[in-house]
């Protein structure tokens, strides 16, 4: 809670600055260094906050303070900025998109809040963001680009105003080996975050899929592990494409929210016994018993296989996989008595 506090002020500070510098010697645009340099250690959480809080410190720095009726009515209007992206002016906000559309962002946060335009409440701001974005990606640095992909497809299926159709051609705009190695990188290293989301949005595209069998055996986090083998077990990528809700009881008008799934074929040539026996000596009970359930689906096809394997989880020390051995152990013996 301090550390948030610290970049509220930081940030209010940063503003004030930035409009204090505003005069004819910059072309009234303003220098804008320092809130870079404190928006650059911001993580890409609580976006809709910092833009609200953005938002309301320009209009007081800008408006509010004005110190006398020459200054309101003689100073210039500064020049659009990365601020004008959040403006309260739907106009100045699709104004700053396309001036600013071939300059590089200065940092992930600023491309950020111009990727969240494509969930503007306004049309004609969505439009200028799906128009502009292209050149935008490509003056921006990789590692910010893939900071904001990251943060996107983690977040998207909540977002009630951007159109599939967005989605796809976002995910064109980014395609490429580079991007590939940077999210590969991202998968494997990171220690804690929604991770195994970030990979079931990805499989959205092919751009992982020869990184699959990587990511499965060497992934810090054991759930993002588990997404991969489970994809490569079933050939296929699964991912939440929306929310809807579904009646539960409408007499007392009861509904929940839903995820409604997506899958897409994936081609990876992984041997099937070569995966179920690096899955079932992984270190961790949630990969190990992802490869349980898949001895269980192919109990019939292993032969001899399928109790070795069997008798390997019936010992596991995790209670769960340990009864998925022992299960298949009684299939087995059920099996040879009634041959």
């Amino acid at each position: 809670m301090k550390d948030y506090r610290k970049t509220k002020n930081d940030i209010v500070l940063a503003i004030e600055a930035f409009t204090r510098s505003i005069d004819s010697s910059n072309d009234y645009r303003g220098d804008m260094s320092l809130l870079v340099q404190v928006t650059s250690n911001l993580k890409l959480v609580r976006l809709g906050y910092w833009e609200r809080l953005i938002r309301s410190e320009l209009d007081s720095n800008l408006y509010l303070t004005a110190q006398s009726k020459w200054a309101r009515w003689f100073k210039p209007a500064p020049k659009l900025t990365w601020l004008d992206i959040v403006n309260a002016d739907g106009y100045k906000r699709e104004k700053s998109l396309r001036a600013l559309s071939k300059d590089g962002a200065p940092n992930a946060f600023s491309l950020a809040l111009a990727v969240r335009r494509l969930n503007d409440w306004v049309p004609q701001v969505r439009t200028a963001a799906r128009e502009v974005l292209p050149s935008m990606l490509k003056s921006t640095e990789p590692k910010y680009v893939t900071e904001v992909l990251c943060m996107l497809l983690i977040n998207w299926h909540s977002w009630g105003k951007i159109e599939e159709i967005d989605k796809h051609l976002f995910l064109d705009m980014v395609i490429s080996e580079k991007m590939a190695l940077l999210l590969k990188s991202r998968l494997i290293s990171s220690t804690s975050g929604p991770m195994p989301s970030l990979l079931s949005q990805i499989g959205r595209t092919g751009i992982l899929d020869n990184y699959l069998n990587e990511i499965a055996s060497n992934a810090v986090q054991p759930y993002v592990r588990a997404k991969a083998y489970r994809s490569l077990f079933e050939s296929r990528m699964t991912w939440v494409k929306s929310r809807e809700w579904q009646w539960i009881d409408k007499y007392y008008g009861e509904q929940k929210l839903v995820p409604i799934i997506a899958e897409r074929k994936i081609d990876v040539q992984t041997p099937f016994l070569e995966l179920l026996n690096r899955s079932a000596v992984d270190r961790s009970p949630i990969v190990r018993q992802v490869s349980a359930e898949f001895l269980i689906r192919n109990i019939e096809s292993l032969g001899i296989h399928a109790r070795n394997l069997a008798e390997k989880f019936a010992a596991d020390k995790s209670a769960n996989v340990a009864e998925q051995g022992r299960f298949v152990l009684i299939k087995l013996d059920e099996k040879a008595l009634n041959r």
